[in-house]
């Protein structure tokens, strides 16, 4: 944790002394208070945007100096929540989960643009300030939907799929709640509407799904969205024909070299799809204990598959689905890899998106990767030019762009590139023209981000394949 701003015991507002430090960031730090409730210590170069945005109007917050510091204090007041959205508690009843909404709604009306995700929610300002500015996060639906669910990442738009995850908040509060932050339930074949105050659902025998009858896009990755679309959202979207011939969502390995954006597309896809996500990583699952790490694989399933229609993602699949010949641990390797073998197919038949994802498919059992478990192993290389183009056509165009701007030039320098370096540099390029007081983002300052982004070594400009 970052070193305390201030002393413990010192007066940070008349009517609060810090007493515990909570929890901190470089910008910020929330601190209990000796009177009860908790403070929020901003570094100016967060609490100047909060209020050009109008967010602190008419709370009573105050600079505080102390040494070469300066910081805007906002006091949480007893018995109200003051936390980060990262570290927040899900909500113990219907009124906290109402007054969440009616903060997050307050907020959006006054902060069109920023993301929510690891905002500070402070309850008596009726506030989330946001932390990260405009850069690119969860949108509000898996801001409130994470919060509802205690961190899972699911669409609180997507009520179908969240109601039973939360079943101690009734469907009908639920849509209350849903209804109070300002997000827009998916049409799901319901019909939302009010009745003395509360929220009502009428069904009208729509998609249990809830996937918006849209194609799902993937700017510059053309077959990647295509194979996306034929073999996970068509299913998603038109379930009852798909099930009447025994077909599930399935389950695939994306398999590539690290940076080619496996982890960004299946993040846009599941956002997409709107479900309740699960994720398996060694971090999560590993244990030195015998018969351990196989119970927690088949719990994720069994969640997994109450919930669904769901996702599971497998991350770094190669650290605990290895050769059993040529892995350590013995019995106890064999046995993890046996468990997987046996939930895949169930959670698939379920109505569970199964994705993993490797860098290394070669170290990966061949018993997982055999037909029956993955189907589909798609391979992701580097991308192409006329890939990259689309990649930073979509990138650039929210943005104010000058005339001079030359697409097809800076994909010719980013082909072949981690997808993150095309990100990185409108990014960095449209940092450098907001420090310049710039009405637009010009040619030269994409150089000169470009510039900042060296390529990588030995980089290969291969397009995506299917194996």
């Amino acid at each position: 944790m970052s070193d305390a701003w201030v002393p413990i015991g010192h007066a940070l507002t008349e009517s609060a002394h810090a007493s515990e430090l909570i929890a901190a960031r470089d910008e910020w730090q929330i601190w209990a208070v000796r009177e009860g409730g908790r403070a929020l210590l901003a570094d100016t170069t967060l609490s100047n945007p909060w209020a050009d945005r109008g967010l602190l109007n008419g709370t009573g917050a105050l600079m505080l100096t102390f040494g070469d510091r300066q910081c805007l204090v906002v006091e949480g007041g007893p018995g109200r929540m003051l936390s980060s959205l990262s570290a927040c508690r899900s909500p113990n009843n219907k009124s906290e989960a109402v007054a969440f909404g009616l903060a997050m709604k307050a907020t959006r009306s006054l902060d069109l643009d920023s993301t929510f995700e690891d905002g500070i929610y402070v309850e008596r300002l009726s506030r989330i300030l946001p932390t990260r500015g405009t850069q690119s996060g969860l949108d509000d639906a898996f801001v409130l939907g994470a919060w509802l669910t205690g961190g899972l990442r699911v669409s609180a738009a997507n009520v179908d799929a969240l109601q039973p995850i939360i079943s101690w908040l009734p469907l009908s509060d639920l849509l209350e709640v849903v209804a109070s932050s300002g997000v827009q339930v998916l049409d799901t074949g319901r019909t939302v509407g009010r009745q003395d105050g509360v929220a009502t659902e009428r069904s009208q025998g729509g998609m249990a799904s809830g996937v918006p009858q849209r194609r799902f896009e993937l700017p510059g990755r053309p077959e990647l969205e295509a194979f996306f679309n034929e073999h996970v959202v068509d299913v998603a979207q038109h379930p009852e024909h798909y099930r009447a011939m025994g077909i599930g969502p399935g389950a695939i390995i994306l398999e590539g070299p690290p940076g080619t954006g496996k982890t960004f597309a299946v993040d846009a896809l599941l956002k997409f799809l709107g479900w309740p996500q699960y994720f398996i990583e060694a971090a999560s699952i590993a244990s030195p204990y015998i018969h351990e790490t196989s119970r927690k694989v088949n719990d994720v399933f069994q969640r997994a598959i109450k919930a669904a229609p769901s996702a599971i993602v497998i991350d770094e699949m190669e650290a605990f689905l290895s050769e059993r010949d040529a892995a350590l641990g013995g019995q106890h390797r064999v046995e993890e890899i046996a468990e997987f073998l046996r939930r895949i197919p169930e959670a698939v038949a379920a109505g569970v998106l199964v994705v993993g994802m490797t860098n290394r498919i070669d170290m990966v059992d061949v018993a997982v990767r055999r037909r029956g478990r993955f189907d589909h192993i798609v391979h992701v290389d580097f991308p192409e030019e006329a890939e990259v183009a689309a990649l930073l056509g979509s990138l650039l165009t929210p943005l104010p762009v000058a005339d001079d701007v030359d697409i097809g030039k800076l994909a010719a320098s980013l082909a072949g590139r981690p997808l993150s370096d095309s990100a990185f540099v409108v990014r960095e390029a449209a940092r450098i023209a907001a420090r310049a007081r710039l009405p637009a983002l010009d040619q030269a300052r994409l150089l000169q981000a470009l510039a900042a982004a060296p390529d990588r070594e030995g980089g290969k400009k291969q397009k995506i394949g299917f194996t």
